[in-house]
């Protein structure tokens, strides 16, 4: 057997926002990945479409470049909190992390969890301090904080003597000590470099690289061990079926092997490897044969899920199960039964939806899925509105139309049997003027202040302990609390005892009595007393929801209501009527608006709120039952 190739596996980890997948195009693009004329994308890591828009990583993805006679895989992980259960398990396969870290913004509530779950592991990180050409950048002050947080997580020995690397990922720099890039001045959006020991094109990705080497030893030699292989994700191809991803801890894994699965301990079954993948760069490469320490994709196996262990026939040893975090929020996912249902979607019956959930269900394993009274609805739960909200984003895409209900939270009895909810740590960055609002909103939301402490740039940093309940739609109205300028980050805290009664939206909403197209002349006379939804030209239909209400109460309102010609009215004069701009809603915001007897009617070109009773008469004797 020819000598064994050395093999390190890092991870990415930082807070959303902090560079990850800037800094893996930097060390891709180092290794020559690219052919000269290839196009290369921003953040080439997030090849989902949604990804690209909201400039979030959803999944965590592989990849491989070659350093010197090295080979080293490299995992970027989501930062964002309803993804976390993708972090936790990616741990479980890689060597050491790169924990990244904003020069400004040190470290963030997420930053906290997911450096937690590499030292739970026993990796030593290594710190890099990323965009060190801020104007506000404060280097020590962070590299101080960085250690604070190590030691509140109680890291061992090891774990604290932490390398520590400076850099601009965007620019693919990276060094060892930050005067190497003095005297940075921002000019036209553009860093330059004026005095330097170096010129500017000196400097490159590559002293990251070379403290990886050193600070990492490649993975062992257990080539000659029996086959054993952990499955850590997966994947869904078209083609070929479902992947399992993850690291071969010992011996070889062969294309065409037979081997056994085991579930746990004691429950196991026999089955055969098709394909054996390996990352070479970006591309997924079948290859004959792959050796441990390797990050595998491995298919052939219909029914293969994570935490289960491959293993050869002849010793069958589980590497034990992988915990998934609890999911936090759910919601239903129904039929659509608008008088709209069926004109733009391709999907429409609970039979699609059903599948399409179980599709989702085979990769997504934040995800839970249970069965309704009724057959045209699913409960599905998962780790937060974003995680959930994603979901229909890309089934509205597919061409799936549903309705969806307000996100409710998913509560469990603790040991004494008190109701348990999710609770949230949040930490608000707000300009100073802003804050008395900040924390009256929250104060009423049942938080709990832990610290408020000055920027001394003009911004308060205050951080909260917030029931999950309570954030519910409350994102919008902080930007328009903060005009903008303020920045919310939440993290998962934990269950903790029901908080008690918390205020929902304030204000009614204005229902369509009919259906029909918007009129610019009825729109204009409810404009008066209610915030508009639809615009000139909109079909609406009855139980829609056009517009909120100035008032706590709900009104029935006719915006298809056209203007009276007579000898005294002339049809024409609409042209100098002066409208509001309708208020619109993207996918999360519309969930986060509506009440408990509201649904958002989501289909590939809309999305409508409206009443889950869409005739007056009916809300009126639901509305007499429920006194």
């Amino acid at each position: 057997m020819g000598e064994k190739n050395k093999i390190i596996n890092i991870a990415v980890i930082a807070h959303v926002d902090a560079g990850k997948s800037t800094l893996v195009d930097a060390l891709l693009a180092q290794s020559h990945v690219f052919r000269d004329n290839e196009e290369v994308v921003e953040c080439v890591m997030d090849s989902d479409a949604i990804e690209r828009e909201r400039g979030i990583t959803i999944y965590s993805k592989n990849c491989s470049i070659m350093y010197k006679d090295y080979k080293i895989n490299i995992v970027d992980t989501p930062g964002h909190a309803d993804f976390s259960s993708e972090v936790e398990r990616i741990m479980k396969t890689v060597d050491t992390v790169i924990l990244l870290v904003d020069s400004s913004e040190g470290p963030m509530p997420q930053t906290r969890f997911v450096l937690n779950k590499s030292l739970e592991q026993g990796l030593n990180p290594i710190l890099f301090i990323n965009k060190i050409d801020k104007k506000d950048a404060r280097i020590d002050e962070v590299v101080d904080e960085v250690y604070e947080l190590f030691m509140d997580l109680e890291a061992n020995d090891e774990q604290l003597d932490f390398p520590i690397m400076y850099g601009i990922a965007r620019q693919g720099i990276a060094v060892s000590d930050p005067s190497e890039v003095a005297d940075i001045m921002v000019d036209d959006g553009t860093t330059k470099i004026k005095k330097s020991p170096k010129g500017f094109g000196e400097f490159n990705i590559e002293p990251l690289l070379d403290k990886i080497v050193e600070h990492c030893d490649p993975y062992p030699d257990l080539r000659d061990e029996p086959l054993q292989l952990q499955i850590s994700s997966l994947a869904y191809d078209d083609y070929i079926g479902r992947l399992g991803i993850g690291r071969i801890t010992r011996g070889t894994l062969k294309a065409a092997q037979q081997v056994v699965v085991m579930k746990d301990e004691e429950e196991s079954y026999n089955a055969k490897i098709n394909q054996v993948f390996v990352y070479r760069g970006l591309q997924r490469m079948s290859v004959d044969e792959a050796e441990c320490g390797d990050i595998v994709v491995v298919s052939g196996i219909s029914d293969i899920s994570i935490g289960e262990t491959i293993c050869d026939p002849a010793h069958p040893e589980s590497l034990g199960n992988i915990s998934i975090e609890e999911p936090t929020l759910s919601m239903n996912f129904m039929v659509n039964s608008s008088p709209f249902a069926g004109k733009v979607g391709k999907y429409v019956t609970s039979r699609h939806i059903k599948e399409r959930l179980e599709k989702e269900l085979e990769v997504n394993v934040g995800l839970v899925v249970e069965p309704t009274d009724s057959t045209d609805s699913f409960k599905v739960s998962g780790r937060g509105e974003l995680h959930l909200s994603i979901l229909i984003e890309n089934m509205r895409r597919e061409g799936y139309e549903l309705a969806v209900s307000k996100p409710e939270v998913v509560t469990k009895r603790g040991d004494n049997g008190e109701l348990l909810e999710p609770v949230e740590e949040v930490v608000v960055s707000v300009p100073d003027e802003y804050s008395g609002s900040v924390i009256s909103k929250l104060n009423m939301r049942k938080g709990m202040m832990k610290q408020m402490m000055s920027e001394g740039n003009g911004y308060s940093k205050i951080e909260y302990s917030v029931p999950t309940r309570g954030l519910m739609g409350y994102r919008s109205e902080f930007i328009n609390d903060t005009h903008g300028e303020g920045t919310m980050v939440r993290r998962f805290e934990g269950f903790e005892s029901w908080k008690g009664e918390i205020p929902e939206r304030t204000n009614g909403v204005a229902v369509a009595q009919e259906e029909g197209n918007c009129t610019p002349y009825a729109i204009f006379n409810i404009q008066e007393r209610v915030q508009m939804f639809v615009e000139p030209g909109t079909h609406v239909y009855e139980g829609m929801i056009v517009g909120m209400n100035s008032r706590g109460d709900d009104m029935v309102v006719n915006p298809c209501k056209a203007k009276r010609v007579s000898n005294m009215r002339a049809a024409g004069s609409d042209d100098t009527i002066k409208l509001t701009p309708p208020r619109t809603f993207t996918l999360e915001e519309a969930l986060e608006f509506i009440n408990g007897d509201e649904l958002v009617e989501v289909t590939p070109e809309d999305i409508r709120l409206r009443k889950k009773l869409l005739k007056e008469i009916e809300r009126r004797k639901a509305g007499n039952r429920n006194k």
